[in-house]
């Protein structure tokens, strides 16, 4: 088992989390695993990834080559752009849709998407209207670990129980909910790859 997975957004968007539930997720499963150095959490709005390598074998570098990412998942579509070089051809581009403008010059939405949409494998999820929907809006960037979960391999446990370990401190109702977020992200990806109608208002292409 081998995935290579870049992370990308902007600083406070929660990548930071997200990373740390992949990680868990990897660990209690005992992969190997290496993270490179996330950039740009000192700004927020910033431009943040994070390359994160898993393995049931010796990790050599903690870098994912250009080409051979197996996912690129991204909580803010423009920073999606900036890591395509890195896609393998077989891979999964997973982002949110919600722009988070923090250039003047921002292109527009529909260009991005056009963009997007050139990628043979790729999904772009409304995650802050499922966050919404479900009542945690704070919750966005773990509706979209929940939606790139299908293209990492580890089981579904796995996940909820590195987002309980992450949570536990803030109370049972949190973990509850993130938990929450991760299904909902989950299940609208299985529902769209499997062409079925979601109740979600969604924007995936």
């Amino acid at each position: 088992m081998k995935k290579d997975i870049i992370l990308a957004g902007v600083g406070g968007q929660g990548i930071l989390t997200i990373a740390a539930s992949i990680g868990l997720a990897a660990l209690e499963e005992n992969l190997e695993l290496k993270q490179a150095e996330v950039h740009g959490m000192s700004q927020r709005g910033g431009a943040v990834q994070s390359h994160l390598r898993i393995s049931d074998k010796d990790i050599a570098s903690d870098l994912i080559p250009l080409g051979k990412a197996d996912l690129v998942l991204s909580v803010e579509p423009l920073e999606s752009l900036r890591y395509l070089p890195y896609l393998c051809p077989d891979g999964w581009l997973v982002t949110n849709s919600t722009p988070f403008v923090n250039i003047p010059d921002y292109p527009e939405m529909e260009d991005i998407r056009r963009e997007i949409q050139k990628i043979q494998h790729h999904l772009i999820v409304d995650a802050d209207r499922i966050s919404k929907d479900i009542g945690s809006t704070r919750s966005s960037n773990i509706v979209m670990l929940g939606a790139a979960s299908s293209f990492i391999g580890l089981e579904t446990s796995l996940f909820e129980a590195g987002i309980d370990r992450i949570f536990r401190g803030k109370g049972e109702a949190v973990v509850r909910m993130n938990i929450r977020a991760f299904q909902a992200g989950r299940e609208y990806v299985e529902m769209k790859l499997s062409g079925k109608s979601k109740s979600y208002n969604n924007s995936a292409g």
